[in-house]
């Protein structure tokens, strides 16, 4: 799990790394002394879990959480605070989890514990605008719009998206009756967004392919789908 630590106090910072240190799944990217930093560092780090000091800088912990919530993919967030009373604000920013400082070792392991028990009940609730995969132990989100294929591979999907690629559990089944106004099957383990499709190709070999937003390589097109596709294409 790939860890970012933001608080403006540096021996806060060192004990949270200190701690986790301890399990060799927790390693630590990043760290921020201000809530403008760490929204920077998140955006180009891309850590699975975020762990934020309230009190900050430029941006308060609070504003920063906010802000990660609109990410397309957004981290978990976990707020460190020496100030209990901001447990309702956190409650309602649905965050992650919630340690007062200083932290203990036994806090630290229960917190990370109730995370990971979080993101693998949540994996499986349905969401109308994301495709939610796990990553490192931590729910990660890809927005639908954000989607150009899922392709089947074994006891997986892989789903490329614009800022790369992951695994998912659901079938290519699941995927075309979930999100059906945005995936086009085009072949019996391939389906694409219909948004990104650049164009339907006839090549002299005779199999069809369509040309994707960002994929190098075209996809092919099987006969039983080619029907569909000129559909949404218009021919």
């Amino acid at each position: 799990m790939k860890i970012l630590i933001a608080d403006d106090e540096p021996l806060a910072r060192a004990r949270i790394k200190r701690l986790l240190a301890a399990n060799e799944d927790y390693i630590v990217v990043g760290e921020a002394s201000n809530g403008e930093q760490a929204i920077a560092l998140c955006k180009q780090l891309q850590p699975d879990l975020v762990m934020l000091d309230i009190n900050m800088p430029k941006l308060s912990g609070l504003e920063v959480a906010a802000e990660l919530k609109q990410f397309s993919i957004p981290p978990a967030v976990m707020f460190l605070t020496a100030h209990s009373e901001h447990a309702l604000t956190a409650f309602e920013l649905a965050v992650d989890g919630y340690l007062v400082k200083p932290v203990s070792e036994q806090a630290l392991a229960k917190a990370m514990a109730q995370l990971s028990k979080l993101n693998r009940t949540q994996i499986s609730l349905p969401e109308n605008n994301y495709i939610s995969y796990q990553l490192a132990g931590v729910i990660r989100r890809i927005n639908i719009d954000e989607v150009v294929c899922c392709i089947a591979e074994q006891k997986y999907t892989r789903v490329v998206f614009f800022k790369g690629e992951a695994l998912v559990e659901q079938s290519l089944k699941q995927l075309e009756h979930s999100y059906s106004l945005q995936l086009l099957r085009i072949h019996r383990n391939t389906l694409v967004n219909k948004q990104h499709i650049v164009s339907l190709n006839s090549p002299l070999s005779g199999g069809h392919t369509v040309t994707m937003k960002l994929l190098e390589e075209p996809l092919a097109v099987s006969r039983r789908e080619l029907k569909n596709v000129k559909a949404v294409m218009g021919k």
